[in-house]
């Protein structure tokens, strides 16, 4: 079976674009990362994409500051096309997918959310979890429809949440989840759609 070809998405530092790389690295996971696009210029998976000789390109959206126009999202499709992605993960990115991009790559948008979901979608899910009360969160991989963090999951994992946790520290021990389960997730959906 052939490695799985990649194409990332993100918005800010790349935390999960580098536990992906670091675990095909490792030679934990038979993937290849082939292109990494950010709708923010300065942001700093850009830098580790460069730093790591992966293609990188900015995501030009017309200057909305959260929306995420139907021509970005075409012009995505195409370059995702023409890298030959199987997959496409959202590392951070803030943006809502839509159809273009969505049926250029039905069934194989895939991002990483911290909570257990269902519960608590969105921004902040750790200070959300924190506000709730509850005593257990953690991460989601899932796949990507038109909804906010609402396609079908496809793995997760625990997170306690400890009494002396504030938002800095769950948030911290919800990523160290999230770098061990996203590797794992791909893996995964690469038995699926090359196997």
């Amino acid at each position: 079976m052939r490695k799985i070809r990649l194409g990332v998405l993100g918005s800010g530092s790349g935390s999960n674009y580098q536990a992906l790389h670091d675990a095909i690295s490792r030679g934990e996971l038979d993937a290849e990362i082939v292109m990494v696009m950010s709708d923010i210029p300065q942001a700093r998976i850009l830098d580790r994409a460069q730093a790591h000789g992966i293609p990188q390109a900015v995501i030009d959206c017309c200057g909305f500051a959260s929306k995420f126009p139907e021509s970005a999202q075409r012009s995505v499709a195409q370059t995702m096309l023409g890298t030959g992605a199987d997959l496409i993960c959202l590392a951070g990115f803030m943006r809502l997918i839509k159809r273009p991009l969505l049926d250029a790559f039905p069934q194989r948008v895939i991002n990483i959310h911290p909570s257990l979901l269902p519960a608590f979608p969105g921004l902040a899910a750790w200070q959300q979890a924190l506000d709730a009360g509850v005593t257990e969160t953690g991460c989601t991989v899932h796949y990507v429809d038109e909804g906010m963090d609402t396609g079908p999951i496809i793995l997760q994992e625990k997170v306690p949440v400890l009494r002396e946790d504030d938002a800095h520290s769950l948030h911290q021990r919800i990523q160290q989840a999230e770098h061990r389960l996203y590797p794992r997730a791909v893996d995964l959906l690469r038995v699926r759609l090359l196997g």
